[in-house]
C-alpha cells in the first residue's frame, strides 16, 4: 500500500470487495438473512462511524466491553498485523531452515543459543537458553521453577541487564517453566511471546516493545 499511494490502493481495496465482499453478502443469503441491502454500508464509513462511536461507547460504560493490550502476529512484509486464523503456525524440533518475508536467504529457527545475566551484588550468573536471543532487549525478567534447587535461593534476586538501563526479577512460574528444558531459567518477553505475555500478566511485568513496523 506504500508503494501504491493511497488513490491506487483504495482502488485496489474496492477491487478486492467486489470479489470478496460478495462473496460474504452471498453466504448471508444463503443463510437466510433478511435485510434492506440498498443499505449495505462500510463500518466505518462516514455515515456510520458516529453510530459505530457510540455503540462502542455505551458498551463501554457498561463494562460489557474492555480496551487493553494484547499480542499481535505482526507482519513486517504487509507492515500489518494479521488475525490468528491467517498464521500458520508450525513446530520444530531442532534446527530448521525456513524461508522469511523479505529475506532472500533462509533463517535459522529452532537453535538454542545459551548466555548469561549476571546478579546483581554478586559473583553468580544465571545462564538462559533462548531461540529467541534477538528479543533480550525486552526482557524483564527471568522465570525458574519454584521446586528447581539450583535457583530457588536467586528467587527475588535480581539480574544487570548488560545493554540497557533495567534490572530484571528472579521470578518463579510453574506454568512457564520446564525444569529439565534448556538450563531450566526462562528469560521473560512479555511484549513479543504469548506464553511469556501471560506469564508477565501473572505477575504484573512491564511488557517492552523492542520492534518497529519494520
Amino acid at each position: 500500500r506504500h508503494d501504491l499511494g493511497r488513490d491506487a490502493f483504495v482502488d485496489e481495496v474496492w477491487k478486492w470487495k467486489d470479489e470478496y465482499g460478495a462473496q460474504i453478502t452471498r453466504q448471508l443469503r444463503k443463510m437466510g438473512l433478511s435485510v434492506d441491502w440498498t443499505r449495505e454500508e462500510f463500518t466505518f464509513s462516514k455515515k456510520l462511524s458516529i453510530a459505530v462511536n457510540e455503540a462502542f461507547v455505551r458498551l463501554y460504560d457498561k463494562d460489557l466491553i474492555y480496551r487493553d493490550t494484547r499480542l499481535v502476529n505482526w507482519c513486517c512484509k504487509l507492515r500489518t498485523a494479521l488475525s490468528d486464523i491467517e498464521v500458520d503456525y508450525v513446530d520444530i524440533t531442532g534446527r530448521t531452515m525456513m524461508k522469511v518475508p523479505n529475506y532472500d536467504d533462509e533463517i535459522e529457527f529452532g537453535v538454542l543459543t545459551h548466555f548469561a545475566y549476571k546478579v546483581e551484588r554478586s559473583d553468580e550468573e544465571l545462564v538462559i537458553a533462548t531461540t529467541r536471543l534477538e528479543t533480550m532487549l525486552g526482557d524483564v525478567a527471568v522465570a525458574v521453577h519454584p521446586n528447581d534447587s539450583r535457583y530457588k535461593h536467586l528467587i527475588g534476586s535480581e539480574l544487570v541487564h548488560p545493554f540497557v538501563d533495567r534490572k530484571l526479577k528472579i521470578i518463579a512460574d510453574d506454568e512457564l517453566v520446564d525444569m529439565e528444558f534448556g538450563t531450566g531459567a526462562v528469560k521473560v518477553t512479555p511484549a513479543h511471546d504469548p506464553n511469556d505475555f501471560a506469564c508477565g500478566r501473572r505477575h504484573s511485568l512491564e511488557e517492552v516493545s523492542i520492534l518497529t513496523d519494520e
